[in-house]
């Protein structure tokens, strides 16, 4: 929900619209907006993309389920979060994100929740992450990752993850903010931490 408070700025008009890609993957549009000031940017660069999804998955027995994969654009590996985009014209956000989930670690189950919305780049993207609290998953299935996906799962206890943050082992902000807001509210409300 995007709340409104007094004295927010106001949108601006879009005089001209033109996209410069429309594929799968890289949908971009250039646009001529007006400020409510009347101040003009003639070229004005958006980036289009499906919604994104990932989950928080903790195993019964207090384990994350998380990635690690190769990321060409930093040509790196890290650990990440299960995720994944949304199907063209998906709108059940959960059924994705259990997907996903699956898909690329085998496990799946439990109890979800919502957990958090995020955007990457308010500035210039148009879309939203949606991360997803999955509690007491299990492996039902071998993992079976798309063929550009090359993953390895990994069990890591609760209890070692803020080692492997603060040794910068997380990169992916999207999947790093959701795990700390994760941590700190099981720290804030232990009682809840293993949820049976």
């Amino acid at each position: 929900m995007n709340r409104k408070f007094p004295g927010d700025p106001e949108p601006w008009q879009v005089l001209k619209s033109d996209y410069v890609s429309q594929k799968d993957w890289f949908r971009v549009r250039v646009e001529h907006v007006r400020l409510p000031s009347g101040a003009e940017i003639p070229e004005y660069w958006v980036s289009e993309f499906r919604p994104w999804v990932n989950v928080v998955a903790v195993t019964d027995d207090d384990a994350l389920v998380l990635i690690r994969q190769y990321r060409h654009g930093l040509g790196a590996v890290h650990f990440e979060l299960p995720a994944g985009t949304t199907d063209p014209g998906e709108v059940d956000l959960e059924a994705a994100t259990r997907r996903e989930l699956l898909e690329e670690t085998g496990y799946g189950g439990g109890r979800w929740s919502p957990l958090v919305t995020l955007s990457a780049n308010p500035a210039l993207q148009n879309n939203l992450t949606h991360t997803f609290l999955a509690e007491g998953v299990t492996l039902l299935a071998p993992p079976h990752p798309e063929a550009s996906e090359d993953l390895r799962v990994h069990l890591i206890p609760v209890r070692e993850v803020d080692a492997l943050i603060d040794g910068g082992d997380f990169i992916q902000a999207l999947h790093l903010t959701p795990l700390l807001l994760y941590l700190r509210r099981r720290s804030l409300n232990p009682g809840r931490a293993r949820l049976r």
